[in-house]
């Protein structure tokens, strides 16, 4: 009866730490998924006026010309238009909007992940674990 309750407690735990790593793992994605929205969206943050003014031309074509003001810009305003894209990541911060060549937006994003049937233990160490997730698009 003893060993019995025993295999029960461990098979019980093993349930319980492949549910939540899958619970982290499906928060990673949904983080990803959201790097990718948003970094294929700030592909296009170049304001209209910087295109059709000149200065972005090179040989007489015009060309797009990322800064990393205009990727910052439209990561903070895609992500405060899109609220429930986010929905479900704990404490999601920027952590990058680059564009090191101009064309490229390049976007960095952290959250917590709380495991649902670990939540009292990692809570008890720090409160959770951090996922993070780059993603890059570049403008045509």
């Amino acid at each position: 009866m003893l060993l019995t309750a025993g295999v029960v407690a461990l098979a019980l735990m093993l349930v319980g730490m492949v549910a939540s790593a899958t619970a982290v793992h499906l928060d990673r994605k949904h983080l990803y998924d959201l790097a990718d929205a948003v970094a294929a969206d700030a592909a296009d943050a170049m304001p209209p006026e910087r295109f059709y003014d000149g200065t972005a031309s090179s040989h007489g074509e015009a060309v797009l010309t990322l800064t990393d003001a205009d990727v910052e810009e439209s990561v903070r305003d895609y992500l405060a238009a899109h609220p429930g894209e986010a929905e479900g990541l704990e404490d999601l911060r920027l952590v990058e909007a680059t564009s090191p060549d101009g064309r490229t937006a390049q976007v960095g994003l952290a959250a917590t992940s709380r495991p649902p049937l670990l939540r009292w233990f990692t809570d008890a160490f720090g409160g959770g674990f951090t996922v993070a997730a780059t993603s890059s698009a570049r403008a045509g």
